[in-house]
Formats: C-alpha cells, structure tokens, sequence
C-alpha cells in the first residue's frame, strides 16, 4: 500500500525536475547570414549570425541583441523618448570624465561628440542658443544643458524618467566605454 502511494509521487517529482530543468535551456533566435531567413534554435547561432537573441539562458552577455545586456525597461523607454547626447572635446579632461562617470552610474545609454572642427563647434553654438560654447554639454531629448553640473544634470534625467542608478551588470557608454 505504501509503495503504491510512493510510485506516483516519485513520478510527479520526476517530471517536475525534467520541466524545470528543459526550461532553464537557452533558446536562440537569429537572421541566418546565407538565407536570410530567422533561424528559431536550442544551439548556439554559428558565426556571422545577425540579430541573436537568446531566452532563458544565465549567460548575461547572450541575453540581448549585439552580445550587450539588455535595458531596463524604464531606461528603454526613457532612451526612446529622450535620447541623451554628450558634447566634449579632446582638451576636456577632468569635467567631461566626471560627466561620463555621472551617465554611466545611471546607466543612462548616450553617445558621444567630440567636437573636432570649427563647424562642430559652431552647431553645439547654435544647439545652445549661441553664446559661450562649453564642453561637456548635455542634451537630453530637446532639452540642452551647457557645462557640467551634476545637480541640474541629475534633474535633466529625472525629468526625462533616467533611473537614478545603474542596473548590475550594466555595461559604460560613450567614447571611452570598454
């Protein structure tokens, strides 16, 4: 009678396990590179893949698109809404590594523009409103904020919905990202 009992149960706990661990496999999806056609898989995508994405894998660098970790979704959708650009130019050292340093603990995902020329220069002018031209700058969405102040920087982003910190495994943006 009591193995009986037992018999099933150990059945169910079997199953349980096998679901459980067929779940935690990672599933690729990616645009194969000879036909062009989305390829749909439980293996890894051969070399020259475009597009992976990975799904339910623990391996955080095949989680997104690119090899890179994906957003949160409120950095995702405060990114599409207000993109956020960083100005600076080669003999900005200190203020502008300061600004990055700001970007990247928010994890806010900008680009950078290392003004190069006199016409760069006279666009950032024009961006501002004209007057002083001033590295680092900032815009957020249409917003444009000159020189670095991390008070009305850090406001900037709050209005524009930046979290206020990284996420873990967030990776540093901008020209000098590694």
């Amino acid at each position: 009678m009591r193995t009986a009992r037992l018999v099933p149960l150990l059945a169910s706990l079997l199953l349980a396990l096998a679901a459980g661990n067929a779940s935690a496999q990672a599933d690729y999806r990616w645009i194969d590179p000879v036909s062009g056609r989305t390829v749909f898989s439980d293996q890894p995508p051969p070399p020259g893949a475009r597009r992976v994405q990975s799904r339910g894998s623990s391996d955080a660098a095949l989680a997104g698109e690119g090899g890179e970790t994906p957003l949160p979704f409120a950095t995702k959708q405060a990114a599409s809404k207000y993109p956020v650009k960083l100005y600076t130019a080669a003999s900005c050292v200190e203020p502008c590594a300061q600004a990055r340093a700001l970007l990247n603990a928010r994890g806010v995902p900008f680009s950078e523009k290392m003004l190069q020329n006199d016409a760069e220069a006279a666009e950032l002018r024009e961006r501002g409103g004209g007057g002083e031209i001033m590295v680092p700058s900032i815009t957020v969405g249409t917003q444009f904020y000159r020189g670095f102040e991390a008070g009305s920087w850090n406001n900037l982003l709050d209005l524009a919905g930046y979290p206020g910190s990284a996420a873990p495994g967030s990776k540093a943006a901008g020209a000098f990202a590694r």
